[in-house]
């Protein structure tokens, strides 16, 4: 099997598309057979995992998935003792955990919307469901009581995505530069009174970790944790978000003189550029700013070359989740460094072979929702798609093109 068929095997994608994609990325790189340097790094780290786990290569998927669980399994134990472990029953134990998560990112700042633009926004027009809630008459009251950035996280889950899209971020086609300003990220736990307001947003979302991109705003919801794993799925989705949210200011920052500003900023909170995208020409690669085999496994654009600033975050996520174990816990957890593209086909008991990740976040995504039979995939397929083209141009180079055309939805390699 050659590199070409064995990598589009993983990613369903037919060789000849890797193979086009391949020789205009040599065009611009001169770099060769990289394509065999992604499969031969692939089995040696792979061999290297299952070594650590007491595994052969020539194992069953589920042994392996069994074994990754359980390693999963004992971090998540690690990561709950150094963190005092909290019980969750508060938003005190929340907080606790969003404050060693913003200590791991280094207390970051960046480009946001201003607190009164924010309010003027709130006061023009009220949230009546929130108002309701709180016990309000008035926006005026609420916002005189209530902490400004926990209305805002409220608006998600408790008003309608319908007066949300259409009456209220409407606003933001107003937005100017001047409305934003630099000022410190913030993580805040939300109260348990949004309990049960937010339980059809956390069974939406398969968790209860959001943010804000345009208020630089990252916030839990209250929720009990009592399945195995879900404390390092969520401590690492908030690194996660702290790298998303630094993505974004960078860019409001780099529109700051544009004439569009609002325009764009829209276009970029929306997750769906808008733009005409050309046909596959293999200089061409599509950026694709969300996850969207969460809404369908087989949405074409998936089997396109492209690049996926999810797994940037989540990369570096990873990377300060080992660097806190090492410098302020004392704990292990490089296991799962640079295994964000990893995995392979293994030999199944019915069905032949089964593609295994060896993604932490696909890993501990499956242990969260194993109940249920849902096995994920997708994080270690995107990440793989990146280090394609991160192999030929290098990884700040491939980030720097995915910020500044993310607006527009692509980008030519050559350029």
């Amino acid at each position: 099997m050659s590199a070409s068929e064995k990598i589009g095997q993983i990613l369903r994608t037919p060789a000849a598309v890797l193979e086009k994609a391949d020789q205009a990325l040599v065009a611009v790189s001169g770099k060769t057979d990289v394509l065999d340097k992604i499969v031969e790094e692939n089995e040696k780290t792979i061999r290297t995992r299952l070594d650590d786990l007491g595994l052969g290569r020539n194992v069953y998927a589920s042994e392996v998935y069994d074994s990754l669980i359980s390693r999963i399994e004992s971090d998540d134990n690690k990561l709950f003792e150094a963190l005092g472990s909290p019980s969750f029953k508060s938003s005190g134990d929340w907080q606790k955990v969003l404050d060693a998560a913003k200590r791991a990112a280094g207390s970051p700042r960046g480009f946001f919307i201003k607190e009164e633009k924010a309010k003027e926004f709130i006061l023009s027009e009220p949230p009546l469901n929130i108002m309701g809630l709180l016990g309000y008459d008035s926006a005026s009251e609420m916002l005189a009581k209530e902490n400004l950035f926990e209305v805002f996280a409220a608006l998600r889950f408790v008003e309608g995505n319908e007066w949300l899209n259409n009456v209220f971020f409407r606003q933001y086609e107003s937005l100017v530069a001047s409305d934003l300003e630099e000022r410190p990220v913030e993580a805040i736990a939300l109260s348990d009174r949004w309990l049960k307001a937010s339980e059809g947003f956390i069974k939406k979302k398969y968790h209860n970790i959001s943010h804000l991109k345009e208020l630089g705003v990252i916030f839990s919801l209250p929720l009990h944790l009592v399945i195995s794993g879900e404390l390092l799925r969520n401590f690492s989705l908030i690194l996660h978000y702290f790298n998303e949210v630094d993505f974004y200011s960078d860019i409001f920052r780099g529109y700051k003189d544009d004439a569009d500003f609002a325009k764009k900023i829209i276009v970029l909170l929306k997750g769906e550029s808008d733009e005409p995208r050309p046909a596959f020409d293999g200089r061409n690669w599509l950026i694709l700013p969300r996850y969207l085999a969460k809404d369908d496994e087989n949405d074409p654009r998936l089997f396109a070359p492209h690049v996926n600033p999810e797994a940037f975050h989540w990369k570096k996520a990873e990377r300060m989740l080992s660097l806190m174990g090492k410098n302020v816990w004392n704990i292990d957890f490089s296991f799962w460094d640079e295994l964000n593209w990893v995995g392979d086909m293994f030999r199944d008991n019915s069905q032949g072979e089964k593609l295994v990740s060896f993604n932490l976040v696909d890993t501990v995504m499956s242990l969260v929702k194993e109940k249920e039979m849902i096995k994920y995939l997708y994080h270690h397929q995107e990440a793989l798609w990146n280090r394609i083209i991160i192999e030929h141009l290098g990884e700040a180079s491939v980030e720097e093109a995915a910020r500044s055309n993310l607006v527009y939805g692509w980008f030519d390699i050559a350029k």
